[in-house]
């Protein structure tokens, strides 16, 4: 689990003007702290690099969403960060056009109504559960119900 691919031309706009990408993609993650200490960031050519500690799997998912589902990054590493592993029952998805929370809820969970599952799984890059965007990657957490 060293690098996770992304839509280079997709995501939250971020950069602009004379600002450092990296400073912007860790102030980013930093407001909506998942959960990593220490965290460093660089960016390069497309690629973010993190580092850091997170105190969970969960935390390091987040981050790299964070990280990833900004305009202009199409690989994140994760090489440098300190977490535990993540859990392996944890899916990737990749919004496509035409998708809801409730559809892909229906998808994975069965029932179209566990959309808040996916919706609080995936605070730090939705904002709204109305608004997903194709190209988009979120967390899957698995049934637990």
């Amino acid at each position: 689990m060293g690098l996770f691919d992304f839509a280079k031309d997709l995501g939250k706009k971020l950069f602009g003007g004379d600002d450092d990408p990296a400073d912007k993609i860790k102030d980013s993650i930093a407001e909506a702290n998942p959960g990593v200490e220490d965290l460093g960031v660089s960016f390069d050519d497309g690629v973010v690099s993190l580092s850091g500690k997170a105190a969970s799997a969960e935390a390091l998912e987040k981050a790299v969403l964070m990280a990833g589902n900004v305009q202009g990054v199409t690989e994140v590493k994760i090489d440098g960060m300190q977490a535990p592993e993540p859990a392996a029952d944890v899916e990737y998805y990749t919004v496509v056009s035409g998708d809801s929370l409730s559809k892909i809820a229906k998808q994975y969970y069965g029932n179209a109504m566990d959309y808040p599952k996916l919706f609080d799984a995936n605070r730090e890059v939705i904002k709204d559960p109305d608004l997903i965007y194709p190209g988009q990657k979120i967390r899957i957490p698995p049934k637990t119900w």
